[in-house]
């Protein structure tokens, strides 16, 4: 996906290019910029040397030597002074500066700490508010694999009444489901009206049921055998059933009646037919596939694909093999957020699940949180993996 949140050591990452939270002289210091420094090796330090300098809210570049990435992206975040020295300034330079010369120099794939947390002392609700705003800016207009990397749950942190607001959506949800509840959400079942006949279907002869061949069907299986129907004029007599090499199973009569209602026939017949047609008949009336039904409402909706997968937080080659693979079966993270993207309600959701074989459950916490925004009309797909991560969830995208 174009954006995730793990939880890692930044020296850890196999990427293209990590963000260094940097001193501005850039020869290393605490925290993870010492620790890239140890990792890297002393040719990074040599590197550094020959840069001379940063300034706050600038980047620089070099070599990723002894640690995985190819490159390790130098920037200098704003030391907290209580907000009033334009740190929010600074700070989101230090993003969109190093967010552009991963994609000037063709980068896929960069990993962010969160930018001036540590010991610069930014309150770190403040800083994580800005680096999901600069990255989620900077991945719906261009195609970067972004990480956010923390070292635990506690720095990356929702508010506390939202985190409530959610919490108690879920136990609502919960306890209507484990008491019998009808959930407000829950489709109604389908009215079926009682049916009536005309006339009666009138027994079957007793000499039909000592016919030539074997009984071929216990249960009156409805797809296991045609039925052919005839008028009431031209009912068949007990003589045409004895010459006629089947029998009439117990209950086909009343399949019959169930089946067609008041055009019941008054006598049915059941025989051998071929079962590949009739799943090949079955197959052709099938419903729109996800691929289909997602594809219409992008055109519905008026949007772009680029625009669609990167509201979705979908990558690139993800979406391009749903568009190339009509039967595409997809997980629930990302149909889930397919559905975010276009602003599908909840009933919209629901179908666009279906046609991929998924629906949302009132037992799972992750459909319940997304379903929670889905209600309140909140469609920002950053900040709902906000809180899933907070309820330790998976994100949305693929």
């Amino acid at each position: 996906m174009p954006f995730t949140i793990v939880r890692n050591d930044i020296t850890r990452m196999a990427v293209d290019a990590i963000v260094n939270s940097a001193a501005p002289h850039l020869l290393g210091g605490g925290g993870a910029d010492g620790k890239i420094h140890r990792v890297a090796g002393p040719e990074l330090a040599q590197a550094c040397r020959k840069l001379g300098g940063c300034k706050p809210g600038q980047v620089k570049l070099t070599e990723g030597y002894g640690l995985p990435c190819r490159y390790v992206i130098h920037t200098v975040g704003p030391v907290w002074m209580g907000g009033f020295f334009g740190e929010e300034e600074t700070l989101r330079a230090c993003y969109r500066h190093a967010l552009e010369l991963a994609q000037e120099k063709g980068l896929e794939t960069v990993a962010f700490p969160l930018i001036s947390s540590g010991i610069f002392a930014y309150p770190r609700d403040k800083a994580l508010r800005i680096a999901m705003d600069e990255i989620r800016d900077f991945v719906l207009d261009n195609d970067l694999m972004v990480y956010l990397v923390v070292y635990d749950a506690e720095s990356f942190r929702i508010s506390s009444r939202l985190q409530q607001d959610i919490q108690q959506f879920v136990d609502d949800r919960y306890v209507a489901e484990h008491s019998g509840e009808q959930l407000a959400y829950a489709p109604e079942p389908p009215q079926t009206e009682s049916v009536s006949h005309s006339a009666p279907v009138p027994e079957i002869p007793d000499g039909i049921r000592e016919a030539k061949r074997p009984l071929l069907m216990q249960n009156a299986v409805p797809f296991a055998k045609e039925i052919s129907v005839w008028q009431e004029e031209e009912a068949p007599t007990a003589d045409d059933f004895m010459e006629a090499d089947w029998e009439i199973p117990d209950g086909c009569g009343a399949f019959a009646s169930d089946t067609y209602g008041d055009s019941a026939p008054n006598y049915v017949s059941c025989r051998e037919v071929d079962h590949e047609a009739i799943l090949r008949d079955l197959l052709s009336q099938q419903d729109e596939s996800f691929t289909q039904r997602l594809l219409r409402l992008i055109d519905e909706h008026g949007m772009t694909d680029p625009e669609c997968y990167r509201r979705a937080n979908v990558d690139r080659r993800l979406f391009s093999k749903i568009r190339n693979h009509p039967h595409y079966q997809p997980s629930k993270q990302t149909a889930l957020a397919f559905a975010i993207a276009l602003r599908l309600n909840r009933a919209e959701t629901d179908q666009l699940l279906r046609t991929a074989g998924l629906a949302l459950s009132p037992s799972s916490r992750f459909d319940l949180v997304v379903e929670y925004f889905i209600q309140k009309g909140i469609y920002d797909v950053m900040q709902i993996n906000e809180a899933l991560y907070a309820f330790d969830l998976p994100l949305l995208g693929n």
